[in-house]
């Protein structure tokens, strides 16, 4: 995927393998540390229910643009 956005001029965001994308809760930040892999739904004390995978692609899609936002300050 790398060197396709590189022939297409696109920057390419990594986040580290660490980053907790599926048990970070997208509406307050709290991490849910006791989030078991079969658990498939996400569901967070402020009252956040949403499909696990969401979870983690809408946190991820924050840490990008969180990462362009800096880039660019």
């Amino acid at each position: 995927m790398e060197y396709k956005s590189e022939w297409n001029n696109i920057q390419v965001i990594i986040a580290d393998r660490f980053f907790p994308s599926s048990k970070l809760c997208s509406c307050c930040g709290k991490i849910k540390k006791d989030l078991k892999l079969s658990e498939r739904i996400y569901k967070c004390e402020c009252g956040n229910v949403i499909d696990r995978d969401l979870q983690a692609a809408l946190n991820l899609k924050k840490y990008g643009e969180d990462v362009l936002k800096r880039s660019v300050a």
